[in-house]
């Protein structure tokens, strides 16, 4: 095999036309066979192969740097970077799905929110040229929907005012982002393709005037030639060239040759230059190209003959989401969606299907999505914008000031917060419990299980003056978790008996400790209540349900226990532990609290359970925890100066 003999990209100089062709079969067989296994962004990949190995025949990465947006699409780089062992991609300890520093010099952006390549390339090739370094280029490939994102265009617009600083940008338009790319731009770059109907033409005559005596040959070789023009006339390429790129294309990105001649121009243009390739997602795969909804963008485990699925999945998170707004659709004509280019990731192809006018598509866009919700508002409609909990960080001042500033009746829909595991630092939805707890008036639910996804949306949706959040896991979704109580808005999960200890019974507490579970750890707070019991510790488990604002409630539950424990699927900064102690403060409470959560870190790519075991988030981990506080407690009333002392929160 050609592929097991690349241990680097200069490794593909020596290859003639013929063995290339041959290599690009190779590493679609590899694909296939590889991420059956492990599952992984299959689709993309299979459609980037030609255009990579070119790629790195022209540039000589690392001196050169080669950059990838959206990183997805990096598979056939890390196979030509010397990375062939795909045996445990995206697992703990094997290949990360994204490029990754710490595996090769060859990889540069490691975290895949799409549409940043052309600012990280433009700022690269700045400093190339303010350090002299003439015989280093950047090549930045963006593709998979990513030119629909603002910051793009932010960025050309200074890619362009630099018109003698080489930057070669590699558009891989493959019609497609998780699904056919949708906007003005797509629209545009469609025009750009035009040629296929003159191909068609060139294809129906070709015969007919090759058949033909003496003429024919020739004025279809005249027809040929006088193509470039011709396009030029039926799609002019005035968008790129009005704002002083130069445009080279559409090449056809599975002709090597084509687009290595195609690189080398803009290699040696001596400034920047848009190369046009067009990509068939899921190219050589027929199951892909079967996939009309997403030409199989990202699988799980399947049967590489096939491309079905080799275990049914079960109910998930995302479905639950799903089928309820197609509900509240059809009892409410307000209710509308928008995506950011994941009408389907994110559940709301339903919806799509039951209400094709009530929905919008922005594009990798979640700034205007947000805006444009406040908008949809203002104008009396109630908007639900369903985005991975991960990418409304990008769109953190539109919700702050357009959408909670003025009051307007958003419901964001989070999908895949917390951990997500496997693809890695970028993509766990850690930050969004800290981040809006600073956005005066937003309301945030974390729900539980399936039911409370249902309820809790309803109730989000029937705020009118404030902007609301619903956020949930990703993955299967667990049985109910049944409440025993209520107190204030809060579900009581478990009902403790009275607390241990004489001093402490001098203060009548409810329990010993007060565990307060956040979103789908209730099962999980559970099993730490029962560990506690077995150490003679009383415990009650509350669900506040909505997390933020702190219910008015809490404090005084708080104030009958010994201390109180919150667990979340967020960073402990700043996260919901921190908005309750604050509001335990506020309330004059002088109970310890210890919040566990996820630590102030980028976690490595793993399993949801792996990641989960390797912080301490697990149900051993904190009892054993907990029950250290409780002995420590436990002397500390039995010591009456200490029991006279103020008591402090116990923080790491």
């Amino acid at each position: 095999m050609l592929l097991t003999r690349i241990r680097g990209p200069r490794d593909l100089d020596r290859l003639t036309p013929g063995q290339l062709d041959q290599l690009a079969a190779e590493i679609r067989t590899f694909l296939v066979e590889a991420v059956s296994k492990t599952g992984g962004h299959l689709g993309p990949n299979l459609g980037v192969v030609e255009l990579t190995i070119a790629l790195h025949r022209v540039f000589h990465s690392p001196k050169d740097k080669v950059l990838f947006d959206t990183g997805h699409q990096c598979y056939v780089h890390k196979l030509l970077t010397g990375r062939q062992d795909f045996t445990d991609l995206k697992g703990k300890g094997g290949l990360s799905g994204y490029p990754s520093r710490a595996e090769s010099e060859h990889d540069v952006i490691e975290n895949s929110h799409a549409s940043t390549v052309l600012g990280w390339a433009e700022g690269i090739a700045k400093a190339n040229e303010l350090l002299g370094r003439r015989d280093h280029h950047v090549a930045a490939v963006i593709g998979d929907g990513a030119l629909t994102g603002g910051m793009a265009w932010e960025a050309l617009n200074n890619i362009a005012a630099a018109k003698d600083r080489p930057l070669v940008i590699v558009v891989n338009d493959n019609e497609r982002s998780y699904a056919p790319t949708i906007g003005g731009l797509a629209n545009h770059l469609a025009t750009l393709r035009t040629t296929d109907g003159y191909e068609r033409f060139l294809a129906r005559g070709k015969d007919i005037l090759e058949r033909t005596p003496v003429v024919g040959k020739p004025l279809y070789e005249t027809l040929h030639g006088a193509k470039k023009g011709l396009k030029d006339f039926i799609a002019p390429q005035g968008m790129f060239e009005d704002l002083g790129l130069k445009y080279v294309g559409p090449i056809d990105g599975h002709d090597i040759e084509a687009l290595e001649s195609a690189l080398q121009r803009a290699k040696r243009f001596n400034g920047p230059v848009i190369v046009h390739c067009l990509t068939e997602k899921g190219r050589g795969y027929q199951p892909a190209l079967a996939d009309e909804a997403d030409r199989f963008h990202a699988v799980g485990k399947i049967h590489p003959d096939t491309g079905l699925p080799i275990a049914a999945a079960g109910a998930d998170w995302t479905s639950v989401f799903g089928e309820e707004m197609v509900k509240l659709g059809e009892e409410r004509e307000d209710i509308v969606a928008i995506t950011a280019a994941m009408l389907q990731p994110v559940g709301l192809e339903k919806f799509a299907k039951r209400f094709p006018d009530r929905v919008y598509d922005v594009g990798i866009a979640e700034q205007h999505a947000a805006v444009s919700a406040a908008g949809l508002a203002t104008g009396g409609l109630h908007p639900v914008v369903a985005v991975y909990a991960t990418f409304l960080n990008r769109a953190f001042d539109q919700v702050l000031m357009d959408v909670a500033l003025h009051r307007c009746g958003v419901t964001f829909v989070l999908d895949r917060a917390g951990i997500t595991g496997t693809d890695g630092a970028s993509h766990n939805g850690m930050w969004d419990m800290s981040i809006l707890q600073v956005v005066p008036g937003l309301r945030i639910a974390a729900p539980r299980d399936a039911d409370q996804v249902r309820a809790q949306l309803r109730e989000a949706v029937l705020v009118k003056d404030a902007p609301t959040v619903v956020r949930y896991s990703k993955g299967a979704v667990g049985p109910a978790v049944r409440a025993v109580g209520r107190v204030g808005g809060m579900d009581v999960l478990r009902q403790a008996g009275p607390a241990r200890g004489s001093a402490a019974a001098d203060r009548t507490p409810a329990a010993d400790v007060l565990l307060v579970s956040v979103g789908a750890l209730a099962p999980m707070c559970l099993e730490i209540a029962d560990l506690l019991d077995k150490q003679g510790i009383s415990t009650t488990v509350v669900d506040p349900r909505w997390v933020k604002p702190v219910d008015e409630a809490l404090p005084g539950l708080a104030a009958r226990h010994r201390m109180v424990v919150t667990v979340e699927d967020n960073s402990r900064v700043g996260g919901v532990g921190s908005a309750i102690a604050q509001a335990m403060r506020d309330a004059g409470v002088d109970v310890p609290l210890r919040d566990f959560g996820i630590p102030p870190r980028f976690l490595d790519h793993a399993s949801r359970k792996e990641v989960m075991a390797e912080i301490g988030l697990t149900a051993p981990d904190i009892a054993r925890q907990v029950t250290g506080m409780v002995s420590r407690l436990d002397g500390r009333y039995d010591n009456p100066a200490a029991a006279a002392a103020p008591a402090e929160a116990a923080r790491d």
